[in-house]
């Protein structure tokens, strides 16, 4: 009786030894509201837009105790349009997958997951204030002719819509506030090995109220150049935090290796607890091509209104407003928004709520 035991627990898929301790938490973020925009290619537009405070997202991620101050670790999460429920990036866990081993030293993970422009100058920078940074704060503007994808979307990778296929990850512990990581995705491309690989590297450090990041990926792209040259990014940054407030800041390098096209963006902004439940942010960034790019420029500020009902939902408003100039196609286009305007300028106007679980 043992022996038939056995076979059916093998048979269908239960561990043979479960001695450790395990947990699995299950989770998921949902953002929606209404956007206006000012100029859509010349005409003003009245969207329903999900995902733009905070991806919608569902995932899974657990651990094992194994003893001794190791662990196996995992996630698996993907994301969807809270409009139409329809997956982003295709069907499964189209966001991050992976699994690793967690010990006293860091962890090691493999899988589909961040490179550190974003974890390290957006998560780990940002901290308490990332919630109230959404999309439309971020990187796109006049710069189509970077050859990045997504028409120029989060060129700098510090928005995380990048993700690195076939990489493995290491990620120190902490050390008295001092932390590292590093990342190598491979290219598996028979006979040319280091071509469509990706790599990235950070350093971070936080002390009392000081923070301070710098981070490094350079993602070779099958579409640059057969996948021999790519996109280069680096970029350092901080912030300073008190009980009421919290001062940022960022600077970001992105070069197109084969034409050598590139962006700099400098970045500040600063949120402020008005209450314990209200939170207002602004911010404002200048971003800057290169001769290669039409010396094109764009100018874009920022402010978000939010309110905290709970410690799960929350509504918010946000203004943000571009401006661009240069010797170029200038269409301003305001990062996470359908299409870029007719001219230099352009407005989104934004109330939304968000819930966790």
């Amino acid at each position: 009786m043992k022996t038939i035991k056995w076979i059916l627990m093998a048979a269908i898929g239960m561990p043979l030894a479960a001695t450790a301790q395990s947990n699995v938490t299950l989770y998921g973020t949902l953002d929606a509201g209404i956007t206006s925009i000012s100029n859509q290619g010349g005409s003003r537009n009245t969207i329903l837009a999900t995902g733009m405070q905070i991806p919608n997202l569902f995932g899974f991620h657990g651990s094992e105790d194994l003893g001794s101050g190791m662990k196996a670790v995992f996630k698996l999460e993907t994301q969807f349009g809270l409009d139409d429920g329809q997956m982003i990036g295709g069907s499964g866990f189209t966001r991050q997958t992976y699994v690793g081993l967690s010990s006293p030293v860091g962890t090691l993970t493999m899988g589909y997951q961040y490179e550190f422009m974003f974890e390290s100058l957006s998560a780990a920078r940002l901290a308490g204030s990332l919630p109230y940074v959404s999309l439309y704060n971020l990187q796109q503007g006049p710069f189509q002719g970077l050859g990045a994808a997504f028409g120029g979307l989060d060129f700098n990778r510090v928005a995380g819509a990048f993700r690195v296929p076939n990489s493995v990850k290491f990620v120190t512990k902490d050390f008295n506030g001092l932390n590292a990581g590093v990342l190598y995705g491979m290219g598996e491309k028979a006979g040319a090995s280091s071509a469509n690989t990706t790599v990235s590297a950070a350093v971070n450090y936080a002390s009392g109220p000081w923070g301070a990041n710098a981070a490094y990926t350079y993602a070779k792209d099958p579409s640059i150049n057969q996948g021999k040259d790519g996109m280069r990014n680096w970029g350092v940054g901080g912030r300073y935090t008190t009980s009421q407030m919290q001062v940022d800041a960022i600077y970001t390098n992105t070069q197109n290796t084969f034409t050598n096209a590139r962006v700099n963006v400098y970045q500040v902004g600063a949120d402020f607890k008005i209450t314990p439940t209200t939170i207002l942010r602004g911010d404002y960034q200048l971003m800057k091509g290169n001769a290669q790019l039409a010396d094109n420029k764009a100018h874009q500020f920022g402010v978000t209104l939010d309110y905290w009902f709970s410690k799960r939902t929350d509504i918010y408003a946000n203004v943000v407003y571009q401006r661009t100039s240069g010797n170029g196609p200038t269409n301003a286009w305001i990062a996470g928004l359908p299409g870029a305007s007719d001219g230099r300028n352009q407005t989104a106007l934004r109330v939304g709520m968000r819930h966790f679980f």
